[in-house]
């Protein structure tokens, strides 16, 4: 068995859209990725990526960006500002939490704070154990965390979600409540193609848990890598604060470059179902392991300019390449949150007042109009369970505007 890297950005975007190369490092983390859409391949993959896609379009990605996100933006926020501050991780991934809930399928019938700190509770060890390739923890700790918090996370909202769900589509079969009072969701779409798609009770609750880790912590973490960025850059280039207030696409772009700079996950490992051909004559077998490094693709300074390892909001990048690069990946395991936490690129005529800006850009936002910045008497410390380069804790405080 051989590990075969790549680094170049062309030739890491040729591999995530190779069909003959299968998603492979969340297979350490069997115990919540066993058969979710992530870890699929070919036909099995295609049929439930594009059921749940009737979920993930961009005008349900604006209703909630608009409609359902700020009142649970405020819910979360409130608390925060009246304390004058606290852990920007903690306060992301609970706007988040509640958000990938919602998409994902989980009810909250009480929508309390004991509610969202069970599922945040949940959703860590989920986390721990879909990156355990990362982890720097004992594996079978990891496993007996991770099936517990499952058994768990069964009980208690997941049963009742879907009792709920099979009687409003019962009803809905007999005419008696209309489209609009069945839930749009993960679950219910699963739920009403259960025939289809045969999926054991138990890949069921592993498909819900990883949307609740996938949605809540990635976006937590992302939301504070731009925080950080956007801070930094503007302590070294203060002008840049009458551009947030002139251009209503300027921030955006920023989360953009801060995307680029810090992928959810800096690799991405493939195994191939066939012998098959990469780059510089080297050929992968189905023992081979291809590791892709995010990381450095996306600061090439061939694509990104001789500054790529820097955070640069006014960086042009040539189309088609986005200004993001392949933190969503692309090919069929393009990310499906993508829309929602990025938003749409802006083009030429896109309207300021209808643009689809996305949650992170949203909280960033927010959060300036509550005057966040760094703590000064507390830095912020890095994450030591993962080997990723995560923010473990970013303490803020807020400035009455």
């Amino acid at each position: 068995m051989s590990v075969l890297e790549v680094a170049g950005y062309e030739d890491a975007s040729e591999i995530l859209r190779h069909k003959d190369l299968r998603q492979s490092m969340y297979d350490a983390g069997a115990v919540i990725t066993d058969r979710v859409l992530l870890t699929l391949h070919g036909n099995e993959h295609r049929e439930r990526r594009l059921l749940e896609f009737r979920v993930f379009r961009r005008d349900f990605f604006h209703h909630y960006e608009t409609d359902v996100f700020p009142a649970a933006l405020r819910e979360t926020l409130d608390p925060f500002a009246a304390r004058g501050g606290g852990d920007l991780l903690d306060f992301a991934y609970r706007v988040t939490m509640n958000l990938s809930a919602d998409f994902a399928g989980i009810d909250r019938p009480a929508r309390s704070f004991a509610e969202t700190e069970q599922l945040l509770k949940l959703v860590r060890t989920f986390s721990e154990g879909a990156t355990m390739v990362h982890s720097t923890r004992d594996t079978a700790a990891v496993n007996r965390e991770v099936r517990a918090a499952l058994a768990e996370l069964d009980e208690v909202f997941l049963r009742p979600s879907i009792a709920r769900r099979q009687v409003l589509l019962a009803k809905f079969a007999q005419g008696g409540v209309t489209e609009d009072d069945v839930p749009r969701d993960v679950l219910t779409v699963l739920l009403r193609n259960e025939d289809r798609l045969n999926l054991p009770a138990d890949v069921l609750l592993r498909e819900i848990a990883f949307y609740l880790q996938a949605g809540s912590h990635s976006t937590g973490n992302s939301t504070a890598h731009a925080f950080h960025d956007l801070a930094c850059w503007l302590a070294d280039h203060p002008e840049d604060e009458a551009r947030l207030q002139s251009d209503p696409f300027f921030l955006q772009r920023c989360v953009f470059e801060s995307f680029r700079l810090h992928p959810a996950s800096p690799v991405a490992w493939r195994r191939p179902v066939c012998p098959v051909s990469l780059a510089g004559g080297r050929t992968a077998t189905e023992e081979d392991t291809v590791i892709l490094d995010l990381h450095a693709a996306n600061r090439e300074p061939a694509v990104f300019g001789a500054d790529a390892d820097r955070f640069n909001p006014h960086r042009e990048v040539r189309r088609p390449i986005p200004p993001y690069g392949l933190t969503f990946g692309t090919g069929v395991h393009t990310c499906l949150g993508r829309d929602l936490d990025g938003g749409v690129i802006p083009s030429a005529d896109s309207d300021p007042a209808t643009h689809q800006y996305g949650i992170v850009t949203r909280l960033l936002a927010e959060l300036r109009a509550h005057g966040a910045r760094p703590d000064p008497d507390r830095r912020p410390t890095r994450a030591t369970h993962t080997q990723r380069p995560n923010w473990g804790t970013y303490p803020v405080v807020f400035d009455a505007r």
